[in-house]
């Protein structure tokens, strides 16, 4: 008797592919077939740091298409990528169900794809194939997307998703508010770039009509205002590795993870953890004041620094940093960050408030400094600090730049006031236990389990 056989799909970029690869593991952990279709470039990066990618047998299959660049083309030209997906990556779905099916007793019965990847949803819909749209991101942010036309309408943004006006936006008196050039689309340095990743936004919009399920790595407990706008949005999360004692999959970097030998060695709640995920960019002036603000705080730390986190070639410290830091600052290029927020030593995560991030933080009950880069990061800024009330903001005031006394100044103001470690903890209970058997997110994701099944 055939599986049901379903063809994941992620938009290639780090913060996409991980809780992704977790709903994956998910369906497969129920007898569900799954081929996970990444691009050319990310499947060597996923596969070659994926330490358990055997443990599911022949369950799962990570297959590959190309996305229309050339391997040493600059995917993070957003521009660029975005433009060759939707120029290459159609046809080489359907060339690739096709082959699937040919090749497969198994055929493909459902497509489960990013929202970002609204494309693949029509290609389901054109070849027959049931199909579901997968959210990872804050449900605040895609309430946003879905709000193009009204935006559009309110003289807010133009047809082509540049703002007309600066303006506060609230969809909703309990969402938070986020300011018209933060919007997810709007937020890059260059029209072009803003009018490609639009043309998604379009893509992402018409998905959500077509799809029969939308599932979202979001709890209700968190963003109850966001769900009420628009029901057929079901939340299933937080989809974390850690929620099943597991070991996350889906890095494009290898983890270091003798960082937790030496969270071992700190007092419990002592450590600044200082993360900004895989795209923060910071200039050398930036870097700079952040490692001495860290100093500054004569507070041990856990610093992550990967390949390319600066616009210079080499990654330079202050002169005599680190014989100055000694043993109190640990810098690493990766960490296998849940384990490093479930640990007893760690008092706070500086973060670029991506939602991954967001939601590992919560569910250990840690408290924020919040940093945003770009796009769905200042609603989720919005949310820890003017909603949830769990962390405090980082101001650069007129400089454009943080200084090393705003970092000192709100360590010193976020770790001595209990009150946003103890709100943190009741969210933490909040969204386990939606999780856990019985709870919304579980009972939602149970029930999208046995609709695959039932195909």
């Amino acid at each position: 008797m055939a599986k049901p056989h379903v063809l994941v799909i992620p938009y290639p970029a780090q913060g996409h592919v991980i809780p992704t690869l977790e709903l994956t593991q998910r369906l497969v952990k129920q007898g569900i077939k799954v081929t996970f279709m990444n691009t050319e470039v990310n499947n060597k990066l996923v596969t070659s740091n994926w330490l358990d990618k055997d443990s599911f047998g022949d369950l799962i299959s990570m297959v590959s298409i190309p996305d229309g660049l050339e391997p040493w083309e600059d995917r993070s030209d957003l521009c660029k990528l975005t433009l060759s997906i939707l120029q290459t990556m159609p046809n080489k779905l359907e060339e690739l169900v096709e082959k699937i099916n040919k090749e497969d007793d198994d055929k493909v019965t459902c497509v489960i794809a990013d929202d970002c990847m609204g494309w693949a949803i029509r290609v389901a819909k054109k070849m027959g194939i049931r199909r579901a749209a997968f959210w990872p991101a804050s449900v605040a942010t895609l309430a946003s997307i879905l709000s193009f036309q009204k935006l559009i309408d309110d003289g807010i943004i133009n047809n082509k998703g540049l703002p007309l006006k600066e303006e506060t936006i609230q969809l909703s008196e309990t969402m938070p508010p986020i300011k018209s050039e933060n919007l997810g689309w709007v937020c890059f340095k260059d029209v072009a770039t803003i009018e490609s990743t639009f043309k998604l936004i379009q893509e992402a919009e018409e998905a959500f009509k077509m799809t029969e399920w939308f599932i979202c790595n979001s709890t209700i407990e968190l963003e109850a205002a966001a769900f009420s706008m628009y029901p057929k949005l079901l939340p299933i999360g937080p989809l974390l590795a850690s929620n099943r004692l597991a070991d996350q999959a889906g890095h494009f970097w290898q983890e270091d993870s003798t960082c937790l030998t030496w969270l071992d060695q700190q007092q419990p709640s002592s450590v600044i953890y200082i993360a900004f995920g895989s795209f923060t960019i910071f200039n050398q002036t930036q870097f700079e004041e952040i490692a001495l603000g860290l100093e500054h705080t004569n507070r041990p730390f856990l610093w992550v620094v990967r390949p390319g986190m600066t616009k210079e070639t080499t990654t330079e410290y202050p002169n005599g940093f680190m014989e100055r830091v000694g043993s109190r600052g640990r810098i690493v290029s990766w960490a296998p960050q849940q384990k490093v927020l479930a640990h007893t030593s760690v008092a706070c995560f500086m973060s670029h408030c991506g939602w991954n991030s967001t939601l590992e933080g919560t569910t250990n009950g840690v408290p924020f400094l919040c940093w945003p880069y770009f796009a769905d990061q200042y609603h989720n800024e919005s949310y820890i600090c003017d909603i949830w009330k769990t962390g405090l903001r980082l101001e650069n005031y007129e400089s454009g730049i943080i200084t090393q006394g705003e970092i000192t100044s709100k360590v010193d103001k976020l770790l001595s006031d209990k009150t946003f470690r103890a709100k943190a903890l009741d969210f933490k209970e909040k969204v386990t236990t939606s999780v856990r058997e019985g709870g919304f997110s579980h009972r939602n994701l149970s029930n999208f389990i046995e609709w695959i099944k039932e195909i």
